[in-house]
């Protein structure tokens, strides 16, 4: 007996639901989804560069992760194109994501040669930039020993100085023969710009030996599984892995 009356019975939790477990759990998974979605669509994105037009700083297989941030963050807000001021523009030397001005539902990724005001010349694959030659990324490189005059293989090797209208950008693959880019299609808009290149999160090289997957053949699923399962290590680019790109 208490010396002070009877103790007041501890207070019951209430019996938890297999409705409400499962409407929690629905809570938390919205909750994410639309963390996730804001995220990828204003601060960083994950792209696989597809093509060999930026090799060898980037190659077909690679992995990277874009910080769409520093360039002024899109709200995500359907409908409407509203950004947050920059924190910092483009500048010559950056690897930039950006919608492809003839198709802008395609993502193209090249480097950064000269901004607005800028002049841009080509001299037998030599760029310059407002009369200073510009500094070839260490992973550059040209495939194609010939050197073509302007017109004859368009300005891809010898372009005469070129004025950058502002507001726009001259993009160009660090793989010079082999890129289409501004020498192609002209000036970047730098309403395009998604984001800037920051690191490889992951690569894996391609194999033109694997499995194709095939509706009429109902075991060629498990068997690319199994495929890729064996080569994993090998296919692995583990020494590019966490690469920050220069």
């Amino acid at each position: 007996m208490h010396l002070f009356g009877k103790r007041a019975s501890a207070k019951k939790r209430p019996k938890r639901t297999f409705t409400g477990v499962v409407w929690e759990y629905t809570q938390s998974l919205a909750i994410a989804l639309v963390l996730a979605l804001i995220i990828k669509a204003s601060i960083v994105e994950a792209y696989k560069i597809p093509s060999g037009s930026m090799e060898d700083t980037l190659l077909v297989g690679d992995f990277l992760l874009a910080n769409k941030f520093i360039y002024g963050m899109r709200l995500p807000i359907p409908f409407v194109d509203i950004r947050l001021p920059a924190l910092a523009e483009p500048k010559p030397g950056d690897v930039i994501i950006f919608k492809y001005p003839r198709d802008p539902s395609v993502n193209y990724i090249k480097r950064c040669v000269a901004t607005g005001g800028q002049v841009v010349e080509i001299r037998d694959k030599v760029v310059y930039v407002d009369g200073t030659p510009f500094q070839n990324p260490a992973f550059s490189k040209f495939t194609d020993p010939h050197i073509y005059p302007a017109g004859a293989y368009g300005i891809r090797d010898n372009m005469p100085p070129t004025a950058v209208p502002p507001g726009m950008l001259f993009m160009m693959g660090d793989n010079r023969d082999n890129s289409a880019d501004s020498r192609f299609w002209g000036f970047l808009d730098r309403k395009l710009v998604q984001g800037k290149a920051m690191v490889i999160h992951w690569s894996w090289a391609p194999d033109t030996n694997a499995p194709e997957l095939s509706l009429k053949k109902p075991l060629s699923f498990p068997h690319l599984i199994f495929y890729d399962l064996i080569h994993f290590p090998n296919r692995v680019r583990w020494s590019r892995l966490a690469s920050v790109i220069n």
